[in-house]
């Protein structure tokens, strides 16, 4: 991937981040994914579950890949409306509260009006609460402080705020000058991005791909069964675009492709790791292999439904996952590479 391919892919990246779309709620995302690609002359359409599905015409249309990112993130929704006039939350997607708190956020209701507000401890005065440091960060004592004169929960209400209305979260996306980009819902803007710019590429270097391969650009994956549809009965391989998991005894960094060899749904399609790593190592591109524990993608999931594919997963490093995420230009770079380099290989079996 060109120097400019990879600053055209961080651009969207802080497009794609600036869309609020926890899962349940990412119609805004999928149009804005869907319009782009309409751009690109690429067919595409939506599946009942709201996600969308593009399609490559290839040489072999008997055999198919498939290749899938995520544009839901995490987020919560509205739980109970205080009598404060402060808002109770209910969690959406695997993530701690203390990872949100202090966040700015938005709340949207069913009618489409949008309120911003700050996630706080009720007990965040350390001038009135002795246990403000070390009171459990739960449900029960975090809520949001609406940015409006609200005193009750009919004045709450008033504002057209319900329970179920859904809450974002500010991504704070900002890009340094030496090449690290910082944000929220890194996971999985950030393989939704890098697919993107590889179809704009295949598009315009008018590149035949050796299989029709499909792109599944998933809106459930955040609470586990975005991707196990829409598999055309055709496709062999499937492989999963989303974030490598760093931390204590990870390999994985914000430099490299992270290749995943097992995570908590078990070991990835060991030929297909094979392959990728093949793939990697002949074209110069820096790569990791990896565990991560704690774990699922949309490849697993497609495994767990029962779906005869050959499964993988690949992606950009991210530090701090399910919090303020960063990673690197160069982690995108190789990651591209990768999968360009992917989609043009032959199949595994």
């Amino acid at each position: 991937m060109a120097e400019d391919r990879v600053t055209e892919t961080i651009d969207l990246i802080k497009k794609l981040v600036e869309i609020p779309s926890p899962t349940g709620n990412t119609y805004e995302v999928i149009q804005f994914v869907q319009e782009y690609l309409n751009e690109l002359g690429v067919e595409n359409k939506l599946n009942r579950k709201g996600g969308l599905l593009a399609t490559i015409p290839g040489k072999d249309q008997k055999q198919h890949r498939m290749l899938t990112a995520h544009v839901d993130t995490l987020g919560a929704i509205v739980k109970e409306i205080k009598p404060s006039g402060r808002l109770k939350m209910d969690l959406i997607g695997g993530f701690r509260y203390n990872a949100i708190e202090g966040e700015y956020c938005q709340i949207e209701t069913s009618s489409g009006k949008k309120y911003t507000g700050t996630i706080l401890m009720h007990q965040t005065s350390v001038h009135v609460y002795k246990d403000a440091g070390t009171a459990e960060r739960n449900q029960t004592n975090m809520e949001i402080r609406l940015d409006e004169r609200v005193h009750s929960a009919e004045e709450v209400r008033k504002l057209g705020i319900e329970v179920g209305d859904f809450i974002s979260f500010d991504p704070r996306v900002e890009v340094t000058s030496n090449g690290y980009i910082k944000s929220r819902h890194l996971d999985d803007k950030a393989s939704v991005a890098l697919v993107l710019q590889l179809i704009k590429q295949l598009q315009q270097e008018e590149i035949t791909l050796p299989y029709t391969t499909h792109i599944l650009i998933s809106n459930n994956e955040e609470i586990g069964y975005g991707g196990n549809a829409s598999i055309s009965p055709e496709t062999v391989e499937y492989v999963a675009v989303d974030m490598g998991a760093m931390g204590d005894g990870q390999s994985t960094d914000e430099y490299s492709a992270s290749i995943c060899v097992k995570d908590a749904s078990g070991p990835y399609h060991y030929l297909l790791r094979k392959h990728l790593v093949s793939l990697a190592e002949k074209s110069g591109i820096d790569y990791k292999l990896d565990i991560y524990p704690y774990y699922g993608s949309d490849a697993s999931a497609a495994i767990r439904s029962g779906h005869d594919i050959v499964h993988g997963l690949v992606g950009p490093g991210i530090d701090s996952s399910h919090a303020y995420e960063r990673t690197h230009r160069d982690s995108l770079q190789h990651t591209g590479n990768l999968l360009y380099q992917y989609v043009l290989s032959e199949l595994v079996i």
